[in-house]
């Protein structure tokens, strides 16, 4: 997004789109991180973010379309280079960052979205990553 100024349109929906894919992403490599998991502790985690990048993947689209857009259906580039990490720790380790970069996103759009309904999504969305980003940094520190 540039300037601080509102965001436009079509500078909003591909911001939106943007986190679309990357959600999109998220949750398909929680999904198979469950099946991977080396432990119950490591499932359960990435149950919980699965669920949560699928309920923001659904929030996004629904605003995509309020704002007349279709919304994108790619998956971000971070699906396949989190599945070319073996090692379930490592993966959570690179799914984390990633979840980081989702928080900055968001951290640099809402000061340029105006419309409430959005803004109060976008401001849930960003609170729930920054809890899971902490959840798995515990649980990354716990060790394996």
């Amino acid at each position: 997004m540039s300037g601080a100024g509102p965001a436009g349109g079509e500078e909003l929906v591909a911001a939106l789109d943007e986190l679309l894919e990357a959600e999109r992403a998220g949750a398909r490599v929680a999904l198979a991180s469950i099946r991977d998991a080396s432990g119950e502790a490591l499932a359960a985690l990435m149950r919980h973010v699965r669920g949560d990048e699928a309920r923001w993947c659904a929030m996004l689209s629904r605003h995509v379309r309020r704002l007349g857009a279709r919304p994108s259906r790619r998956t971000g580039a971070f699906y396949g280079k989190a599945m070319a990490i073996a090692d379930p720790w490592e993966r959570l380790a690179f799914l984390n960052r990633g979840q980081s970069w989702v928080v900055r996103r968001l951290e640099a759009l809402l000061p340029q979205v105006e419309e409430e309904g959005l803004r109060a999504d976008l401001l849930d969305m960003l609170e729930s990553h920054r809890v899971n980003i902490e959840q798995a940094a515990d649980l990354l520190r716990a060790g394996r």
